[in-house]
């Protein structure tokens, strides 16, 4: 299956995802400039990593094309809590499946055995995004 789809830079919005350097990322801000004489209109973004939350920055043509990653939202319920990862079990499928500690506290200090989460796999990589209530 392919995890990311093609799409033209100057379609994207902010909040909208993209990748950037390898990093599939959440665009927080744009800047566009008009064409020029002699070129195509610039487009400017930053964006911060899904992964490892870090800040990116992007200079392209408003017509080149770009990668847009392929998030897949799903529920899953904790089983077991190890130090620096997680074990979680798709409600839909039942697969079992490691994944690392999130970094946001917030969601990271709410995990505990047997809570319902909503993570995503984005470029066979999993992220905890949310604890259910």
């Amino acid at each position: 299956m392919l995890s990311f789809k093609m799409a033209k830079v100057g379609e994207l919005r902010r909040g909208s995802y993209a990748i950037i350097n390898d990093e599939p990322s959440q665009i927080v801000s744009i800047q566009k400039s008009k064409p020029g004489k002699h070129g195509s209109a610039k487009f400017r973004c930053t964006a911060i990593s899904l992964f490892d939350g870090r800040k990116q920055s992007f200079v392209s043509s408003t017509d080149t094309n770009i990668q847009i990653p392929i998030v897949d939202k799903r529920s899953g319920q904790i089983i077991n809590l190890e130090l620096g990862s997680v074990q979680i079990m798709d409600l839909e499928t039942y697969e079992m499946m490691d994944v690392a500690m999130p970094a946001d506290e917030e969601v990271a200090s709410k995990l505990e055995a047997g809570k319902n989460v909503e993570y995503w796999i984005i470029m066979d990589r999993v992220k905890i995004q949310r604890v259910k209530n």
